[in-house]
């Protein structure tokens, strides 16, 4: 299976809603009702967006947390793609 290199979630919510929208991460984390570090965190690609956390951003931009979540599976799927070696995994059958 071929896929190329998805971005962080975090960088989507830093570009597309909070630069977009003139936001600081301070207004987000107040917003979102979680600490600065949090956002900044994700933000900056250090944290992953949870299930709460993919509800949270969902209701305060009135998007869907599906979404945000299906970005961080890719991006964990493609990281662990490129850092796991599967050689000594057995086949069934």
């Amino acid at each position: 299976m071929t896929m190329h290199n998805p971005p962080h979630p975090g960088e989507l919510l830093k570009t597309g809603f909070i630069d977009e929208l003139g936001l600081s991460v301070a207004k987000v984390a107040l917003m979102l009702g979680v600490s600065r570090k949090t956002i900044y965190d994700i933000v900056n690609c250090k944290a992953a967006i949870t299930p709460v956390m993919a509800l949270k951003i969902a209701k305060a931009f009135n998007s869907d947390a599906e979404f945000w979540l299906d970005l961080q599976v890719k991006f964990d799927l493609f990281n662990a793609m490129q850092n796991t070696n599967l050689d000594n995994i057995q086949i069934y059958g």
